[in-house]
């Protein structure tokens, strides 16, 4: 059974597809705890939620007629088959996007990547928690090793110093040399988003995309199910 905080269909606010429409299931249950976190109510485990099987959760996908699918949270990657959910989606000839915070390993999910030979099919945004989070210390770094060109990074930053510190992991890691795409994103009400363009412009950041949520500037930021 998979704990579901909410599901439905909007845009996508952010990442690769931001814009396109996708149909949203987020679960429950999250090992972080971020300063800024918009989705805080669903980071118990026993939030409010509805338990569903993998074959209630297709159908339901199945009946929205939308090919995206952004599996988010809380932390997807903590929902014990989540694996499982993911090759059932795929085998819908649909499009996965995958939303985690980074700390948890993402080893067993590249495996099933590779046996499957997955391409575009299955994308992985990888959150990188800077400073400005509390919770730096819980990044699992061994995941950047496991990056394919079809995945992202995103930071989402509060302050310079946050900047400083995701150009730091960026050149590092060499994510623009090896394809990732990589977006830079502000805290809502904390940082101007002018202000990340003009580091961007200081340090010469190419290939870095200064990122928005459209879906807080469509629909009020508090919204759910959006």
């Amino acid at each position: 059974m998979f704990r579901v905080a909410e599901k439905f269909v909007s845009i996508n606010g952010e990442s690769r597809r931001a814009g396109e429409l996708a149909v949203f299931i987020r679960f429950t249950g999250c090992n972080l705890n971020c300063s800024y976190c918009d989705t805080a109510w669903a980071i118990p485990e026993d939030s409010p939620h509805e338990e569903l099987t993998k074959e209630e959760i297709i159908e339901y996908i199945k009946s929205t007629g939308v090919d995206n699918i952004t599996l988010t949270g809380g932390e997807p990657m903590l929902q014990s088959e989540i694996n499982d959910l993911i090759v059932d989606c795929i085998s819908l000839n649909k499009r996965v996007e995958i939303e985690t915070n980074g700390a948890v390993s993402l080893e067993d999910l590249y495996e099933e990547i590779q046996k499957l030979s997955l391409r575009d099919e299955v994308s992985v945004t990888l959150d990188y928690k800077c400073p400005g989070s509390g919770m730096k210390e819980f990044m699992v770094m061994e995941n950047y090793d496991l990056l394919r060109e079809y995945d992202t990074v995103k930071f989402v930053v509060s302050d310079e110093d946050d900047l400083d510190r995701a150009r730091e992991i960026i050149e590092s890691q060499k994510l623009v040399e090896r394809k990732v795409a990589v977006y830079l994103s502000p805290v809502f009400g904390r940082i101007e988003p002018k202000t990340i363009v003009e580091y961007m412009m200081e340090h010469k950041m190419n290939g870095v995309t200064n990122q928005l949520q459209q879906h807080k500037f469509i629909w009020p930021p508090e919204m759910r199910g959006v």
